[in-house]
């Protein structure tokens, strides 16, 4: 299916969807474990609790992989791989796999680098829930070419949607592809998310913290396209509203945690019925 068709079919994140995740997520509190990089630990941990979520940063390989069967949902990021912490994303997506914990792989970087594409290729063997990540990052990991500098990429969202659809469809999960416009798909279906900013690729970790977010969305809500287009939603808008207040990257940093901690069903349709103008 060419990159023209899948976007053809692709819908509008509905607020009323999106509303419904965020509120259950905050009356069940639920306690997500990050295996995520050293760079964004603690802006990951403050968002997930700023929306109503209980972050576990745990990443010792045996504790890893208990943690993993507990938890409602877990977060495997591929930003600082080691080989350590290597074996415990291996051990901790096993487990989760294994008893039906859902879990988030997040392939930050994949593509020019070897060893991390080795591990996120390996860890897509054992079942994500979701993959999450940005165009460039999609299109490696499906076996395409991408063109990324680093953790950023050069390519459009809407270049890499046949490759993510192919993916999903291929590995039975979801792929959630960042950029300016966000599209989620489980391989039938796709979601288009229009809300964001510019100054979201301005701070270190937005896309990590989006990872995590699925994963706490996926905790409450079977649908992992529904999980994973709610998450998207509740970030790009918060995104939004934090710019509204904020003078530079510093201060969005800032606003970005207040907004989602005081964001609401009613901010979440205003926003996105914009959008949809």
């Amino acid at each position: 299916m060419s990159t023209v068709d899948v976007r053809a079919t692709a819908a509008p994140v509905r607020a009323r969807d999106a509303g419904a995740v965020l509120e259950r997520l905050r009356g069940r509190a639920p306690l997500v474990q990050c295996l995520t990089n050293l760079v964004v630990t603690g802006f990951t941990a403050n968002a997930l609790l700023a929306v109503g979520a209980s972050p576990a940063m745990v990443d010792e390989a045996d504790e890893a992989s208990e943690l993993a069967r507990a938890a409602d949902a877990l977060l495997v990021n591929v930003g600082t791989p080691s080989e350590a912490s290597a074996a415990a994303m291996r051990a901790a997506a096993h487990a989760a796999h294994a008893v039906g914990t859902p879990w988030v792989l997040d392939p930050v970087a994949v593509g020019p680098l070897t060893f991390r594409t080795r591990l996120a290729t390996d860890l897509l063997t054992k079942g994500p829930t979701v993959v999450r990540g940005n165009p460039s990052e999609v299109l490696s990991l499906a076996g395409a070419v991408g063109s990324a500098r680093g953790v950023d990429s050069a390519t459009d969202s809407a270049s890499a949607l046949s490759a993510a659809f192919e993916l999903a469809a291929r590995e039975s999960t979801t792929v959630a592809i960042s950029g300016a416009v966000d599209y989620v798909t489980d391989g039938h279906s796709v979601i288009e998310i229009g809300t964001g900013h510019p100054l979201m690729t301005r701070v270190t970790g937005v896309g990590c913290v989006l990872g995590a977010l699925v994963a706490a969305c996926c905790a409450v809500e079977e649908s992992p396209l529904l999980a994973a287009s709610a998450a998207t939603a509740v970030l790009t808008v918060a995104a939004e509203v934090a710019v509204e207040s904020s003078a530079g990257p510093g201060s969005f940093a800032v606003g970005l945690l207040d907004a989602l901690y005081s964001l609401d069903a009613e901010i979440l349709d205003k926003h996105l019925a914009a959008r949809a103008r």
